[in-house]
């Protein structure tokens, strides 16, 4: 199924499309969903920004969220710190929950870890170890070998733009069992056409009422870092998904915001200035002509 829109229009059609044809299933958390298996939308990011309008985008804990992972942080902490400032435990993140939950707590080394959640995976996936005398030394004095996704991805985009191989996978099958939460977007592709910058993430589960407008801006906001750092125009989002559903105790939550008609999108502004990927921080984007319905509050899931 291929969603095309405007206005967000195609995410609320999608609401509906799950609303009227989901399965009723049981699942992890123990609410329950309406499942539907294989959805897709697709959004042009060249003039206007994919932020929800019927109801509020929770846009600085997006754009945290974003920031700690290109930091390659699995420390629910230090989200808390990039969001609020400090890393006052009375501070909660969307993290928050998952970092106490009684199914990880017990395997946490310290207040606030993840374990090795998206931004490790980003940022430090393990290598195997070297053979032979080297790797006997390394095992000594403690190396740890680690894979820098996320610059052999911004690298690889300059130096073949056409390449089929622009990939960022967080879905690590030997770390699973060491991440709070198993990556939900675990997949994502970039393409390079006339200048622009595309991307196709996969997404293997999705909350379609609290998740997919965070997961969607999120990525869409990745696209245009990339694509500055890279030198390059933005083109579309395109978003798959396995697994979409609305958990039960949501229900009317998405009646209600299907009731709501969508304004017109906002636009991205973005300090130009900004050339390294590291260099990003919360006061270089701003969301301009932002209209909105108002939040509608619902429980996470964890």
């Amino acid at each position: 199924m291929i969603v095309i829109g405007e206005k967000m229009k195609q995410y609320n059609e999608a609401l509906k499309f799950i609303l009227e044809n989901g399965v009723k299933s049981e699942d992890r958390t123990g609410e329950g969903t309406l499942s539907y298996f294989g959805m897709q939308m697709r959004f042009n990011l060249r003039e206007t920004f994919p932020a929800v309008t019927t109801k509020k985008l929770a846009w600085k804990a997006m754009v945290s969220e974003l920031l700690w992972f290109i930091e390659g942080s699995g420390d629910e902490r230090r989200l808390a710190e990039i969001l609020h400032g400090t890393r006052d435990s009375e501070k909660t993140t969307i993290w928050t929950g998952n970092a106490n939950a009684p199914y990880w707590k017990p395997k946490a080394k310290f207040e606030g870890d993840l374990g090795n959640v998206y931004g490790v995976q980003w940022r430090r996936w393990k290598k195997s170890p070297r053979k032979g005398l080297k790797g006997i030394w390394d095992a000594l004095t403690g190396k740890e070998h680690y894979i820098d996704q996320l610059q052999q991805l911004i690298d690889g985009i300059k130096k073949d733009p056409y390449g089929r191989r622009h990939i960022l996978t967080a879905w690590n099958v030997a770390e699973l069992d060491n991440m709070a939460l198993p990556p939900c977007h675990t997949f994502c592709q970039f393409y390079v056409r006339n200048g622009e910058l595309s991307c196709q993430l996969y997404q293997r589960s999705a909350d379609f009422f609290l998740g997919v407008p965070f997961n969607i801006a999120s990525y869409a906001l990745f696209t245009h870092l990339i694509a500055q750092v890279c030198g390059l125009k933005v083109g579309d989002l395109v978003h798959t998904f396995g697994d979409a559903h609305i958990y039960l105790n949501h229900l009317d939550a998405v009646k209600e915001q299907l009731q709501r008609e969508p304004y017109d999108l906002p636009t991205l502004k973005i300090n130009t200035e900004i050339k390294d990927i590291n260099g990003f921080s919360m006061d270089d984007f701003e969301l301009l002509n932002y209209k909105h319905h108002a939040a509608i509050k619902a429980p996470m899931a964890v």
